[in-house]
């Protein structure tokens, strides 16, 4: 198993967002960019004396001339953010509404978002949800955080798939990028319990933290298979852990839970430094297949989700659950 402790006490950050190069004519979706570290990803943040360290008003995607669509379930909150983010760096964003735990939802924004752009350079499949009542389950009848985190994006990048690799053609470097943000709580499971993804005993037993943990174990192992059946054609795919961090993804925990955390989290900004490392710097470039740890550093993933078996078996169940929408 990956370290846990090294993932939550990581040394000082060597990459800024100062050193992302321009992005002019490049076109980002960032999932759930209206919240949490998609919303860092996207926009100027300004961190003072962390880890020692002065970032000053640290530039992100928007403010290195990317085309940013910032793609969330509720538009007002994502024009909302759009606001906000025009404010503090005189750039402007494009809303996408995307629900992704309703299949449909996620099929209208792909072909939504097509009729906009001819291009898409870099997906951020940042958005989840974690924690929340066992109950709670998706429109389609999918445990929520499975549905949601892992079922959800795949079938938006499935969709987007045709663009991104005919706009690998037309790169540079031949190479598109998909960054998925898992975490380090897929390391507490091992594997994943298909009985337990819809409604059933199991998935009641095993409880909302286990739920969460196997979903972030799916977005690895959905990010390794994604390159293994694409890589050679320019999809570059990395999965990361972005740390762990005050965002909206605790508003589930307990007050007791969030007490307990809060001394071991940190600001949400820093979370988008590993995203922004993937999906932006030009070495990252070789990362596909790569599991990436705070802040900016390759790391190891649990050994499980390298074994090609279980992503084959996880894909095939995944394109099985979509293939009717």
């Amino acid at each position: 198993m990956p370290s846990v402790v090294a993932s939550m006490f990581p040394p000082k950050a060597t990459f800024s967002v100062d050193d992302i190069p321009d992005l002019n004519g490049q076109v980002i979706i960032v999932t759930g960019g209206n919240t949490g570290i998609g919303k860092e990803t996207a926009k100027v943040s300004k961190l003072s004396s962390l880890q020692g360290r002065s970032y000053g008003r640290e530039q992100a995607l928007l403010s290195h001339n990317a085309k940013v669509y910032i793609a969330g379930r509720n538009l007002q909150k994502v024009q909302a953010a759009i606001a906000e983010l025009q404010q503090g760096t005189g750039k402007q964003a494009y809303a996408l509404q995307l629900d992704l735990a309703n299949l449909r939802s996620v099929k209208h924004a792909a072909e939504e978002f097509q009729t906009k752009e001819a291009q898409l350079h870099v997906l951020f499949n940042s958005a989840g949800v974690m924690f929340p009542p066992v109950e709670d389950m998706t429109s389609d009848g999918y445990d929520l955080q499975f549905g949601t985190n892992v079922l959800g994006h795949f079938y938006f990048t499935r969709l987007l798939l045709p663009l991104l690799l005919s706009t690998a053609k037309t790169t540079p470097s031949g190479k598109v990028r998909v960054v998925n943000t898992s975490s380090m709580g897929h390391s507490f499971v091992d594997h994943i319990n298909y009985e337990a993804l819809r409604e059933s005993p199991q998935r009641i037993k095993l409880g909302t933290h286990k739920l969460y943990f196997q979903s972030k174990f799916g977005n690895v192992l959905f990010s390794n298979e994604l390159q293994r059946r694409y890589g050679d054609q320019g999809i570059v795919s990395i999965s990361l852990h972005p740390g762990n961090l005050k965002t909206d993804l605790q508003r589930h925990s307990s007050k007791a839970g969030k007490c307990l955390s809060s001394a071991l989290l940190y600001p949400a900004p820093m979370g988008a430094l590993t995203q922004l490392y993937g999906g932006t710097m030009p070495e990252a470039t070789q990362y596909g297949g790569k599991y990436m740890v705070p802040w900016a550093r390759v790391g190891e993933a649990r050994k499980e989700t390298n074994d090609p078996k279980a992503a084959q078996d996880l894909w095939t169940w995944l394109e099985d659950q979509v293939k009717d929408v």
